[in-house]
C-alpha cells in the first residue's frame, strides 16, 4: 500500500472530524446540549447520527463474517432493521419518546425511566446495567475495526485498538452527544457512499446480480461440513428448522438484533434530541435508506465473497481465512478491491467504529456520572441541571465516566477470542431487550403500569438472561465456564433446542409477564404524574 496516499486520506478525514467536534465543543453550553444536543438537531444529523450509531464495525465486519460463512438467511435481519429498528421505532416509539422525555425534562434513558414510574432505583438500577453490560458491546466494536487494520495496513492488533480509543476518546469528551452526533453525520455519509460502491463493485466483478448469486447457488457442494453438521444448508438457502444454526439466526441475530434494538439506551436518546414530531418524520426516510444500504451490502456482499475466493484461490471464505469469520469481509475487501478503494473502506470501516463507539461510551460515561453519581448525590432534581454552575459539575462527572467507559471497552477488546463480534453484539441486545423492552414499552402505551411492575419487570428481566447466559445457553455458558466451575457441567440443559436459543426469547416474556401482574397486584400511579408524562399524547 501507497502509505502516503493513507496517510493524506486520514489527515483530511481527520481534520474534518476535528473541524465538527470542535463546533460542537464550541455550542455545548449546559449539561442539556452535552446530554441530548439541546433538543434542536437537524433531521438529518439526527437520522444519520441514529443510523451510524445503529449500524457498526460488527454489523459490517461480524454479520458480514456470519454471512461469508452461513449465506444469506441473514438478510431477514436486514428486513427486521427496517421495520423495526427504523419504522416501527421512529412512528410508535420514537414520537412518544421525545414528547414524554420533554414532558418529564429527562436527558437519558435511565432518567426517562425512572420519571415516568418515579422510582430511583430504577435509574441507579438501569444506569448500573449499561455501565456493566455496555463494555462487551464497545469491545467488539473496536475489535471490528482492529481487524481490519490489521489485515489491510499490517498494523498490530493491539496498537490499532489503542488507536482508535484514543481518536474516539478525545472527541466524545469535549463535545458530548453535540460531538457525537455531528461526526456520526460526517461517518455516516462516509459510510453511506463507500457501501455503496461496495455493492455495485462486487456485482460488477462477479459478472452481474443473476451470475453472482446463480455461482453461489452452484457452490452449495462446497459449504463448511462444519456448518452443514449444524444445520446449514448452502449460501442461499435458509439453515434447517430447528437446528443450532437456524436458533443462533433466527433467535440471537434476527430477535435479538432486529427486534432488540427497539430498547438500546444510545438509540432511545436520539429521539429526545429533536424538538418535533416533525423532526423524526423527516429522519425516517434518510434513515430507513441508510440502514437497507449498510445491512444489505455487508450481508449481500459476506456471501458472494466465496464466490470471489472460489474463483480465484479454490478455497470457499471461511476456510480462505483461516476459520475466522471477523476477516472475511476485510480479506475479502484487501485482496478483491482496488488498492485506492482499500483506504476508503479503511475509512468507512473507521466511520462505522467511532460512530458507534462514541454512542455507546457516551451512554456508558452519563449512566454512571448522570443516573449513578449525580442522582445519588441528589443533583438530578428537575430544574437544577440546566443551571451553569450545576453544569460545570455534571460534565465533569461524566467526563470521568467516559474515561472510564473507554478504558474497560479497550481492556476487554483486548481479553475477547476471535470471531466475538456478532455474538457480542447480539447477546448485548438480548439482554438489553430483556432488561428494558417491556417496561419501556409500558411507559410508553399502558399507564396502569406501576412503579413496583416496571422494577420487578426490569429485575427479572436481567436476572432470568444473565442465569440463561451463564447456565444454559451454549456459547456464552461453555465462553464463561462459570457453570462447568459451579456444577461440572458445560450447561445444565444440553439438548437442543435450549442450548441454542437466544436468551430474549425466555427472557423478554418472563419480564413482560412478571411486570404485568405485579402492576395489576400493586397501586396505580396517581394522575398528576401520568397527566404530566401523556400530556400532548394522542392514544393510537
Amino acid at each position: 500500500m501507497n502509505y502516503y496516499v493513507l496517510a493524506a486520506v486520514f489527515v483530511v478525514y481527520f481534520i474534518m472530524v476535528a473541524y465538527v467536534g470542535y463546533l460542537a465543543w464550541k455550542s455545548t453550553k449546559s449539561s442539556e446540549d452535552f446530554l441530548i444536543a439541546g433538543r434542536s438537531t437537524h433531521p438529518y444529523i439526527m437520522a444519520l447520527s441514529y443510523g451510524a450509531t445503529f449500524i457498526s464495525t460488527a454489523a459490517i465486519v461480524g454479520f458480514g463474517g456470519v454471512a461469508g460463512t452461513y449465506g444469506m438467511g441473514i438478510l431477514w435481519l436486514a428486513f427486521l432493521n427496517i421495520l423495526v429498528g427504523m419504522f416501527i421505532a421512529f412512528v410508535l416509539f420514537g414520537k412518544r419518546t421525545r414528547r414524554m422525555g420533554s414532558n418529564l425534562n429527562t436527558m437519558t434513558f435511565p432518567e426517562f425511566l425512572s420519571r415516568r414510574f418515579d422510582s430511583k432505583f430504577i435509574q441507579y438500577f438501569s444506569g448500573a446495567l449499561i455501565f456493566c453490560a455496555m463494555p462487551i458491546y464497545a469491545a467488539v466494536v473496536l475489535i471490528g475495526a482492529a481487524r481490519f487494520m490489521e489485515s489491510s495496513l499490517l498494523i498490530n492488533f493491539n496498537i490499532a485498538l489503542l488507536i482508535l480509543a484514543i481518536i474516539v476518546c478525545a472527541y466524545v469528551f469535549f463535545g458530548g452527544i453535540k460531538g457525537v452526533m455531528y461526526t456520526d453525520a460526517l461517518q455516516g455519509t462516509i459510510m453511506f457512499l463507500g457501501m455503496l460502491f461496495v455493492l455495485i463493485f462486487v456485482y460488477w466483478i462477479l459478472g452481474g446480480v443473476v451470475e453472482s448469486h446463480t455461482a453461489l447457488t452452484n457452490l452449495a457442494v462446497h459449504y463448511p461440513a462444519s456448518a452443514a453438521a449444524d444445520g446449514g444448508t448452502g449460501w442461499t438457502s435458509f439453515p434447517a428448522f430447528n437446528s443450532p444454526i437456524w436458533w443462533n439466526m433466527v433467535s440471537t441475530m434476527m430477535l435479538g438484533v432486529g427486534i432488540g434494538a427497539l430498547s438500546q439506551p444510545q438509540l432511545v436518546v436520539r429521539f429526545m434530541t429533536v424538538k418535533s414530531d416533525r423532526e423524526i418524520n423527516r429522519s425516517l426516510l434518510i434513515g430507513a435508506v441508510f440502514i437497507a444500504v449498510m445491512t444489505g451490502t455487508a450481508y449481500i456482499v459476506g456471501a458472494l465473497s466465496n464466490v470471489y475466493f472460489f474463483n480465484h484461490f479454490g478455497q470457499v471464505a471461511i476456510d480462505f481465512v483461516g476459520g475466522n469469520m471477523d476477516s472475511i469481509i476485510p480479506t475479502f475487501i484487501s485482496s478483491a478491491f482496488p488498492e485506492w478503494f482499500v483506504y476508503v473502506f479503511l475509512l468507512s470501516l473507521l466511520a462505522a467504529a467511532m460512530s458507534t463507539l462514541s454512542s455507546q461510551v457516551h451512554a456508558q460515561g452519563t449512566a454512571l456520572g448522570h443516573d449513578i453519581i449525580d442522582t445519588l448525590r441528589g443533583k438530578n432534581d428537575e430544574g437544577a441541571k440546566n443551571e451553569s454552575t450545576e453544569g460545570s459539575k455534571f460534565l465533569s462527572i461524566n467526563k470521568i465516566g467516559i474515561l472510564i467507559a473507554v478504558v474497560l471497552a479497550l481492556v476487554l477488546a483486548y481479553l475477547l477470542p476471535a470471531g466475538i463480534i456478532a455474538l457480542g453484539t447480539s447477546l448485548f441486545m438480548g439482554v438489553c431487550a430483556a432488561a428494558f423492552l417491556p417496561v419501556y414499552c409500558a411507559a410508553l402505551f399502558w399507564k396502569r403500569a406501576t412503579k413496583q411492575g416496571a422494577i420487578a419487570g426490569i429485575v427479572s428481566g436481567t436476572m432470568v438472561s444473565l442465569f440463561l447466559l451463564i447456565f444454559i445457553y451454549k456459547k456464552t455458558a461453555v465462553g464463561l465456564g462459570i457453570c462447568k466451575l459451579l456444577t461440572g457441567q458445560a450447561m445444565l440443559i444440553p439438548s437442543m433446542p435450549w442450548c441454542a436459543m437466544d436468551v430474549m426469547v425466555v427472557a423478554v416474556p418472563i419480564s413482560a409477564i412478571v411486570m404485568i401482574v405485579v402492576s395489576l397486584l400493586t397501586k396505580p400511579l396517581g394522575d398528576k404524574l401520568l397527566n404530566k408524562a401523556f400530556d400532548g399524547i394522542k392514544d393510537n
